[in-house]
């Protein structure tokens, strides 16, 4: 359905130094920084046919980060949600909402932690126990 998502960022190089912390959790190689034509700097994290991008705005303004928005990513186990979460933590994310661990729905038990990247940006590590 997806072929990107993309977020804002303010620093760029902050900016990469959390995503390849946080994402390298997951498996994803570092991320491919490069200049668009525009000239602003953007950089790229491709893993499991997904492709995440982090880009200073286009139009010159200041990114800001979606009111209610939530970007999740899929994890292989409850010990790689609590790892996503603590690695983010440590590399100037924030933790929000209930602390890591499992929340029972009509759906079953899912394992979730809930972040927030150092310019607002909310997401969300996931695991759905078979």
């Amino acid at each position: 359905m997806f072929s990107h998502v993309m977020v804002g960022t303010n620093d760029i190089d902050r900016a990469k130094r959390f995503y390849d912390a946080v994402l390298g959790v997951l498996g994803a190689p570092a991320g491919v920084r490069n200049t668009a034509a525009s000239g602003h700097e953007r950089v790229f994290y491709r893993h499991g046919g997904g492709t995440f991008g982090v880009s200073q705005p286009i139009n010159g303004e200041p990114a800001t980060y979606a009111n209610g928005g939530t970007i999740g990513f899929r994890c292989e186990s409850p010990e790689q949600v609590q790892r996503f979460h603590d690695v983010a933590v440590a590399h100037g994310g924030t933790s929000i909402e209930a602390p890591p661990g499992p929340r029972h729905g009509p759906s079953g038990t899912l394992y979730l932690a809930y972040v927030r990247d150092p310019d607002g940006n909310k997401l969300c590590a996931l695991h759905r126990p078979a």
